[in-house]
Order: structure tokens, then sequence, then C-alpha cells
């Protein structure tokens, strides 16, 4: 996969990047992650990218001719290099739809991305149709979209295959199935007065399959209840789900 970032401060992805399975995976090629420094296109002297906002107000916008020409650039580079199809534009930005599990897996089967970075009170509103999609990583507002450019990145990137060791482990975390992850252990078997659950050390994988379902659906019955809604429940889930209840309500499981 190739993904090119459109920034204002490439320096912020020197780093993340570079280490852990993101940076494992571009050394062996499984992931291309190009920079592009949106200042570049600026056409003055001084290389503006912001302007005050017609109408007032307090703040900057980013001009839409540096990043109208950083896009167009980037997707020629693309298509001298043979790429069969145009990239996939996103926009990061607060008022975007909220990223999820899901949309990771779906963005992780796109051949070539390109992630644009929006910065100081926003970008013209023109930049908006240059984006296939607009995404957000919450509500709530960052200094720019470089870091949630790094949050997708990472996301994606593990997802692809090669990038971690054991592909069905992708699938067996949280929000998989809008389901969270269930809790995990390793040695010692027993830390400063907390034990491993016994089940886990018996080597019973059918029992340890099902405490681990049943621990996974309690989680997230505690701490995301709105997921359940959501989620696909087996006949064994919710029996599961029907013993929790009645532990919660203090009655026999």
């Amino acid at each position: 996969m190739r993904i090119d970032v459109l920034t204002l401060f490439p320096e912020m992805f020197t780093g993340p990047l570079d280490h852990s399975i993101v940076g494992r995976a571009r050394e062996r090629g499984i992931l291309d992650v190009r920079l592009t420094n949106i200042r570049d296109f600026a056409t003055d002297k001084h290389r503006q990218v912001d302007d005050a906002p017609y109408g007032g107000g307090p703040g900057m916008v980013m001009k839409p001719e540096p990043v109208f020409a950083a896009v167009e650039a980037v997707i020629a580079r693309a298509r001298q290099e043979g790429a069969a199809e145009p990239p996939h534009v996103i926009l990061l930005d607060p008022q975007g739809s909220v990223f999820s599990q899901a949309r990771a897996w779906e963005l992780a089967e796109k051949e070539h991305l390109v992630l644009i970075c929006g910065h100081y009170e926003g970008v013209d509103e023109r930049v908006r149709t240059l984006a296939d999609e607009e995404l957000s990583i919450g509500d709530f507002v960052l200094t720019g979209g470089e870091l949630p450019a790094m949050v997708v990145i990472d996301a994606v990137c593990r997802l692809l295959p090669g990038a971690i060791g054991e592909a069905e482990s992708a699938r067996q975390e949280s929000f998989e199935g809008f389901v969270l992850d269930h809790p995990h252990y390793t040695r010692p078997a027993e830390f400063r007065g907390m034990a491993v659950p016994e089940v886990l050390l018996g080597g019973h994988h059918e029992e340890i399959r099902r405490w681990r379902r049943k621990e996974a659906l309690r989680r997230t019955m505690q701490r995301r209840p709105d997921l359940l809604a959501k989620a696909p429940l087996s006949e064994e889930d919710l029996r599961f789900l029907e013993e929790l209840r009645a532990e919660a309500e203090g009655g026999e499981p």
C-alpha cells in the first residue's frame, strides 16, 4: 500500500512512522509512506499557505491553491509511476465521520491513500471537493490533522498482509465485531497477590475459548454497552450475556 501525506509539518512524522509495526512494514516494502509539504506549492515569495477568513472572525484559514496543487502533483506522480487507479483522498477534519476499526479494514483494501492534514482554523471550504471522504478520530479538536493521519496510518498498516506476525490476532482485538477484547495474561502466574485465572492454566482449549468470549462480553457490557446493540451475537453470546446480567444483579449465573 502507498500512503501520501500532505502536511505543513512533515517533520512531525519523523519517529512515529519509523518504529514498531509501521517501521517494520515500511522496511519490508509492505507500506510506502511519502510526505509532501503543502508549503512547497505556495506561489508567493513568502510561501503563504493561510489567510484571514472572508467575513471576519478569529484565526487563519488554509488557502485552496497550495492544497489543490499538492494533491494534483501527488496524483500525477502516482500516474507516472504506473498507478492503475486514482487514489482515495481523505481530509482529516473534526467535522468528518468518526474513524473506526471497520473503516480501517475497508481502507486497508485500498492500494493508494492520500491524507490531507488541515491546520489553523481549518481549510478553505473548496478543499473539501478534493476529498472522497472526511475522517475524524473523535469529538475533540486538535491543532492539525497530523496526529489523526498518524492514527489512520497505524490502524490501517497493522491490517495489511504480513504487517504483524499472526494475521488472526488482528481479527481478535477490541472493536472487531463490536466487542472489546478479552483480558490477557502472561508469566508469572501470580504477581503481587494477583493470580492468572485457573482456566488459562489448564490447557483445555474449548474452556479457554468460552472464558475469553464471556470475559470479552463482560468487558463490553461494563465499558461500552452501546456496542452490543451493533454486535452480531450468537446464541452462545446471548446465553453468556444472560449469565452476566444475572451475576450483576446478584443472582445465580
